[in-house]
């Protein structure tokens, strides 16, 4: 039996009560990209522990929040309210890793030192690093030995520049990732908005947004299968 590890963010948004805040009030998780793939694992055989930096509650955002979804998404969303924190992880336990999306991660994840070592002990250990959406901004501060980025010259994706301005949030997020990810030397490859689309490079698979949860998942178990 594979064991993957599943990190997912803290961030639940600005708490700034200002009635012209300039900053993202609701987000964390979509829960879409965390509930597919979680789901497909499970009934793939994967054994899952899914954590956080801080452990406990890892917010799902309310926009991805819907009378229109699975009901058994609602197991889901009791797994996030209890997450792992993340130091009391034995890594080498684990065959992968994997970050689900929402725009939480590009507050908490990209600059914690944690996330950072995990990525860089799955990638460099030849392990499975995979994300989709806004999740590779857990991977963008890792380094392989040599110190460059573990993105440079891969092909990877997440979610688009383009993406991120149709949703209006372009001036609200700390960085675009699309842009950081090129800036790191990453061949990113974009499809159009909303596409179902992931990379695959080796260790190393993506999926552009949350219309690939499922497609990464797949990828993902596939991955497993043949190692």
């Amino acid at each position: 039996m594979k064991k993957l590890l599943i990190i997912t963010t803290n961030y639940s948004g600005c708490e700034c009560k200002a009635p012209y805040c300039n900053c993202i009030q609701n987000t964390g998780v979509y829960l879409e990209e965390f509930a597919v793939p979680y789901l497909v694992f499970q009934k793939s055989d994967i054994e899952i522990t899914v954590a956080s930096p801080k452990g406990g509650l890892s917010p799902v955002d309310e926009n991805s929040m819907s009378c229109s979804n699975p009901e058994e998404w609602d197991f889901c969303i009791k797994v996030l309210r209890e997450t792992k924190k993340l130091s009391d992880i034995n890594l080498e336990e684990y065959d992968g890793v994997y970050f689900p999306g929402g725009h939480g991660p590009m507050f908490d994840l990209a600059e914690n030192d944690e996330v950072r070592l995990a990525v860089e002990y799955f990638f460099n250990s030849g392990k499975l690093v995979s994300a989709v959406c806004h999740g590779p901004a857990g991977l963008i501060n890792a380094k392989k030995p040599d110190g460059t980025s573990i993105l440079d010259k891969k092909f990877v994706t997440s979610f688009t520049n383009e993406e991120e301005g149709i949703v209006k949030l372009k001036e609200l997020v700390p960085f675009l990732l699309e842009t950081r990810i090129r800036e790191l030397g990453g061949n990113f490859i974009a499809e159009k908005p909303w596409a179902e689309h992931v990379e695959i490079d080796g260790n190393l698979i993506t999926g552009q947004n949350q219309n690939s949860a499922l497609l990464i998942a797949e990828k993902i178990v596939e991955y497993f299968n043949k190692s």
